[in-house]
Parts: structure tokens; C-alpha cells; sequence
């Protein structure tokens, strides 16, 4: 862990803070979030969250839009959570990667239940 820089260590600190605020948050309008990855910038006064969010588009967009509008909230709370002289601004980015992921599940496991049919009679041949 010695070779790990400062930036790092303050990306993994604030991903695991900002997953515990936005599980604590009250608005109906976020739905089913998880933070995938933050970056930091390197004078550490700037946050990318990236996010994932289950649902469907409306939702997603609707949970955009309360994430945004939180921005403050979340930024006071983690600056309660960890002590650095500035508190980072957070900005928050949509990540596809998991429903890009549920989606390969999906698409191998159809391969896998129909794979039978759709191959047998050309591997007789």
C-alpha cells in the first residue's frame, strides 16, 4: 500500500463514502445506484463518481437529475467523512459498464439454453 499515491488512496476512500451516503439518501427519485469508480483529479479538488444504475431509461435519467441536484448535500457529507484542507467538488458521471455486463449474462445464457438447436444439425453433417 506505500506505492499508492495520495489521489488514489482519496478515490478509493471517497468511493466507499459516497456509496454509504447515497444508500443513506432519502429521495424517491434515486433509484438503484452504485458507484463504480471515482477519479481524482491530481490537486485532489475535483471528483468523478461514476455510477450505475439499474432500470430503465426514465429512470436512469430521473436518478441523473436527483444525483445532480444532490451535489452539495454529498459534497458536505463526505467533507464531514474525510478531513482534507478543500472538500472536492463531486461531479456525477453515468456508467454503463454493469448493464452492459447483465446484458453479455443475458445474451451467453441464451446462447447456452438455445445453443442445442440453433448448432445440432450442421455438427452431424
Amino acid at each position: 500500500m506505500a506505492g499508492r499515491t495520495r489521489a488514489e488512496r482519496l478515490a478509493d476512500q471517497a468511493r466507499i463514502e459516497i456509496s454509504a451516503i447515497l444508500r443513506k439518501m432519502k429521495d424517491p427519485r434515486v433509484g438503484f445506484v452504485s458507484v463504480t469508480e471515482v477519479e481524482v483529479s491530481p490537486d485532489l479538488r475535483h471528483l468523478k463518481v461514476f455510477v450505475s444504475i439499474l432500470g430503465r431509461e426514465e429512470e436512469r435519467e430521473r436518478t441523473m437529475a436527483a444525483l445532480e441536484h444532490a451535489r452539495g448535500f454529498v459534497r458536505t457529507e463526505l467533507g464531514n467523512r474525510i478531513r482534507l484542507r478543500h472538500t472536492p467538488e463531486v461531479v456525477f458521471k453515468y456508467d454503463p459498464s454493469l448493464e452492459r455486463g447483465s446484458r453479455v449474462v443475458e445474451l451467453l445464457s441464451q446462447i447456452r439454453d438455445g445453443g442445442g438447436q440453433a448448432g445440432g444439425p450442421a455438427e452431424e453433417k
